[in-house]
């Protein structure tokens, strides 16, 4: 019955997307909200994966992001467009960027760990805004989308909507799998005690190295996609804001499952846009609500059916 439980949330919140077009969101400008709330949903994966799985809390994590995205600048400007190579590449450059800072950064715990992430990540803001040939800080915007076998098919934003989906659920199915794995478990291990891990002969250093250049390579994929579905990209991707929502967001869903991530992502981005077309002061009514559901919702989105079912039998 757990099992079920699990399997049900994901595979609703899958479903769902897939129906939206076709139940009353299927305006171009309604498939663009849903494009970027998926990609900022598998950008959560990956940082779920260093929060709720390894215990790293991370506020560089847009750093990978938009080192998928300016990978995906610098194959347009040299007239590169085909998936097949600006794909990898954007998941190699973050995956990369998160190795080499990761074996720095991973040397710490707590707040250090996120003051290090946090550097990192700034670093790599002044480092985009500094590149004058890809726009500096006015951004770059892309002659065009990635294509797929010489074709735009990503012009389309219903095809671009069901490859975000496609990706997104792989996305999702592998972090799951990962956590099962062996290596999932030692993971967690390592966040419950790393102490313990140790004197059994589990080193927490290379696990979570691993995770992070894994988390490095999902936000890099994300990148990219975030990239075709803006057209534009600017160092403001690599901003510690963006971190910050990001971590909210896996904050929000609840760090119980990977699922949590995506739920709080798309919660996230969907009344945040309700919110703006309400008021133009809609972040002077978001913040409170994003305070209230920290508070309220100790497990997250994820959590509240399992509290609303604690207080009905209670």
């Amino acid at each position: 019955m757990e099992r079920l439980r699990a399997a049900a949330l994901p595979l609703l919140i899958l479903g769902l997307l897939a129906a939206a077009p076709f139940i009353g969101f299927g305006a171009g400008h309604e498939l663009t909200l849903l494009a970027r709330a998926m990609i900022l949903g598998m950008a959560a994966l990956g940082l779920w994966l260093l929060v709720g799985g390894a215990g790293l809390v991370s506020l560089g994590h847009a750093a990978l992001l938009g080192v998928g995205a300016y990978a995906v600048v610098v194959m347009d400007a040299a007239g590169i467009t085909e998936a097949a190579i600006v794909a990898p590449s954007a998941i190699g450059a973050a995956a990369l960027f998160a190795l080499l800072t990761g074996a720095v950064a991973i040397r710490t715990t707590g707040v250090h760990f996120i003051m290090i992430t946090l550097a990192f990540g700034q670093m790599g803001f002044f480092t985009a805004a500094s590149l004058a040939v890809y726009g500096g800080d006015d951004g770059y915007t892309l002659y065009g989308r990635t294509t797929l076998g010489g074709a735009r098919w990503l012009e389309d934003r219903l095809a671009f909507h069901y490859l975000c989906l496609g990706l997104l659920a792989a996305t999702l199915l592998a972090c799951r799998a990962l956590l099962a794995s062996r290596f999932g478990r030692v993971l967690r291990a390592t966040r419950e005690n790393p102490l313990r891990a140790a004197a059994v002969g589990f080193n927490p250093y290379p696990y979570r190295l691993v995770a992070y250049t894994i988390a490095g390579g999902i936000a890099g994929l994300a990148g990219a996609l975030l990239a075709n579905a803006t057209e534009f990209v600017a160092p403001s991707f690599l901003a510690w804001q963006r971190s910050g929502d990001l971590l909210f967001m896996v904050i929000l869903g609840g760090l119980g499952s990977p699922q949590g991530a995506l739920l709080g992502a798309l919660a996230m981005v969907l009344v945040e846009e309700w919110l703006s077309h309400l008021t133009e002061h809609w972040r002077l009514v978001f913040g409170p609500l994003l305070i209230l559901a920290v508070l309220f919702l100790r497990g997250g989105l994820e959590g509240l059916p399992a509290q609303l079912r604690r207080r009905r039998d209670g």
